[in-house]
C-alpha cells in the first residue's frame, strides 16, 4: 500500500482540521508514493527509535509527537534534527506524525477509557469547520466519573495501575475523597483553568510545575501528574489497534513502553 493512502486512512479518522494551528502534523519526511509494508510506531522520533525503525526494516515511521515543530533554514549533521532527517532519508524511511489532531479525536477519549469515567464530556472543546455545523462535540481532556468515591491516594494508586506507571506526583491532600475527575493527556497546564471551573474534584495529567500544583490546590483541585510519556505512550498500542483493522496486509512493529527518564 502507498503511503498517501496509509496518510488518507489515518486522516479520515484523525482529520487534520482539528489540529492546533501551531501544530505539525502528517507526512514530514518522505515520499507519499513510496510504498509500505511494514510500520514502526513510537511517541517519539528520537536516534533511538529510528535506528530500531531501520533496524526493522520498516518503511513508514509513525509517532504521535512531530518531530520538525519549528522551520528548518538548513538540514545538516551538525543539528541533531538535521541528523534524523538525513538518516531517514539514506535509510529510505518515510516519518509521518500525528498529535493535536490526534489527542482531539482520539487520545483524551481513550485515557477516559482507560480510567473508567462515567458521564463523560469535554474538557476543553475545539471547534472548527469540521464540527461547526454539526455541533459535534471535540475537544481536549475529558471530565467524568470515577467508578467509585476514593481518596487522592487511591485515585494515585488507580492512575499507576491503569496505566502501568511506577510513580506518579500529586498535589494536595492524599486523604480527601474524590469523585469528579478529568483526564488531560501530555501537558495539562493549559486546561487548569477549564478544570477550576468545571468544579473538577482531581485532574489527571502531566508537566505540572510547582506553582501550577499549589495553586491548583488552593482553589480547591487536587493534581495527580503522571508524565508527559505516562498516559500518552497509550497511542502506540491503540495505532496499532487502528492499523491492523484499517490496513491489516501492513505490519506493525511498536516501540517499547519505557519512559525517556528515571528517578534516582
Amino acid at each position: 500500500m502507498k503511503c498517501k493512502e496509509i496518510c488518507e486512512r489515518i486522516e479520515a479518522s484523525y482529520p487534520v482540521a482539528y489540529a492546533c494551528e501551531w501544530d505539525n502534523p502528517g507526512l514530514l519526511v518522505g515520499s507519499d508514493e513510496k510504498e509500505v509494508s511494514r510500520i514502526y510506531l513510537a511517541l517519539d522520533a528520537t536516534e533511538s527509535v529510528i535506528e530500531a525503525a531501520v533496524a526493522a526494516k520498516a518503511d513508514l515511521l509513525i509517532t504521535h509527537h512531530p518531530m520538525i515543530f519549528s522551520p528548518i533554514r538548513k538540514v545538516n549533521t551538525g543539528d541533531f534534527i538535521g541528523r534524523r532527517i538525513i538518516r531517514m532519508i539514506k535509510a529510505d524511511l518515510s516519518y509521518y506524525a500525528m498529535h493535536t489532531n490526534y489527542d482531539v479525536c482520539g487520545m483524551a477519549e481513550l485515557a477516559a477509557g482507560y480510567l473508567k469515567l462515567t458521564g463523560r464530556r469535554v474538557l476543553e472543546p475545539v471547534v472548527c469547520e469540521l464540527n461547526r455545523a454539526s455541533g459535534e462535540s471535540q475537544g481536549f481532556g475529558r471530565i467524568g466519573t470515577l467508578p467509585r468515591k476514593m481518596t487522592v491516594r487511591e485515585c494515585c494508586a488507580y492512575v499507576k495501575e491503569a496505566f502501568g506507571l511506577p510513580n506518579v506526583k500529586v498535589f494536595g491532600d492524599l486523604d480527601r475523597e474524590v469523585a469528579c475527575a478529568a483526564v488531560a493527556p501530555g501537558s495539562g497546564k493549559s486546561m487548569l483553568k477549564a478544570a477550576l471551573n468545571e468544579r473538577v474534584e482531581v485532574l489527571i495529567t502531566g508537566d505540572i510545575d510547582h506553582h501550577e500544583g499549589i495553586d491548583a490546590v488552593s482553589q480547591g483541585m487536587a493534581v495527580i501528574d503522571a508524565g508527559h510519556y505516562g498516559i500518552e505512550h497509550i497511542f502506540i498500542a491503540d495505532m496499532e489497534r487502528f492499523l491492523s483493522e484499517e490496513i491489516p496486509a501492513v505490519e506493525i512493529v511498536k516501540a517499547p513502553v519505557c519512559q525517556p527518564f528515571e528517578v534516582v
